[in-house]
């Protein structure tokens, strides 16, 4: 009974896939990713995996969602005069080729591994208690894979200047988007009044819970960030500048914290991001409440786009 049950989700996501990948409007295209992303978030809860749910919600679903809805809201103007352009039969079938042999290649490659398949999950097992830290998801992230988060952290710093280096020069350090104005009596300004308080304390509680339970930096982070973005939009506060100094410390605080530590951990531990004994899960709770902020930051201020106007607008 259980695998026709799942049965039913699994159509569902493969189907919403390939309409989202076959739809020819950008906006329905970018709805329908949304929808996928919440249905895979559905699929990992089934699959325990909560941590990878909520990231799935948060950052597949909902923070990438909100960006292509903003990225199809810019390209209305270009979308009929592309949509004319019918590509030929010969970059259709040349189309198709290479997708069936970049198919072909993952399955080979997935079909050649050994089996059993080799894995660290064994020393993972073996040493993950040194970490003090109860959520797996979290020691393994911060110390077994330490490296790959904080590049991340600075992916995603990068992509945010990628975003700001689309602003006209007269608006270089000025406010990023235009003044979002509502009606102060109004149900979206109501709204904006009455969820960031709750809001903000959901996301403080998921970052503050992930270093035992599913939860964490990015997933808070993108919470809060949607709390701010949320008063923006109902027009009861204005996006910063992005020439004011605080704004830059906050946006590489974090990162600077992450490398330190990281420093620290070669002086005393004799390898980068490595951790003295018995400090690992202080060290990596104190990363993680560094990075929140930053994040939270660099997320809000990447849906908020480049800057459009300057700081007196």
């Amino acid at each position: 009974m259980i695998g026709w049950l799942d049965a039913g989700p699994v159509v569902l996501i493969l189907a919403l896939g390939v309409w989202t990948v076959l739809a020819r409007d950008t906006f329905a295209a970018a709805v329908g990713f949304i929808a996928y992303g919440l249905l895979l978030t559905l699929a990992w809860v089934r699959l325990s995996g909560v941590d990878v749910a909520l990231t799935e919600a948060a950052i597949g679903g909902g923070l990438t969602g909100a960006l292509l809805i903003g990225a199809a809201t810019r390209l209305r103007t270009t979308e009929a005069a592309a949509r004319a352009e019918t590509p030929g039969p010969f970059t259709k079938v040349l189309a198709a080729l290479v997708a069936a042999l970049v198919a072909a290649a993952l399955a080979l490659c997935v079909l050649a591994l050994p089996d059993p398949a080799p894995t660290l999950a064994p020393e993972v097992a073996a040493n993950i208690a040194v970490t003090e830290v109860g959520n797996p998801i979290t020691a393994v992230l911060l110390a077994f894979r330490a490296m790959d988060t904080l590049l991340e952290a600075i992916v995603l710093l990068f992509a945010l200047i990628g975003v700001w280096s689309l602003a006209p020069d007269r608006a270089w350090g000025g406010r990023p988007g235009p003044r979002q104005y509502a009606d102060p009596n109004g149900i979206l300004a109501y709204v904006a009044r009455v969820l960031p308080p709750i809001g903000i304390i959901v996301g403080m509680y998921i970052f503050w819970v992930g270093a035992d339970h599913p939860g964490g930096k990015f997933q808070g982070a993108t919470i809060i960030a949607a709390m701010w973005l949320l008063t923006i939009m109902a027009g009861l506060t204005d996006a910063p500048p992005i020439g004011r100094t605080w704004l830059r410390v906050g946006l590489v605080a974090g990162p600077l914290v992450f490398i330190a530590i990281g420093i620290v951990g070669a002086i005393s531990a004799g390898a980068f991001l490595a951790y003295p004994d018995g400090f690992a899960k202080p060290l990596i709770i104190a990363i993680e409440l560094a990075l929140m902020p930053s994040l939270a930051l660099i997320l809000a201020l990447m849906l908020a786009g480049a800057p459009q106007r300057m700081e007196s607008e």
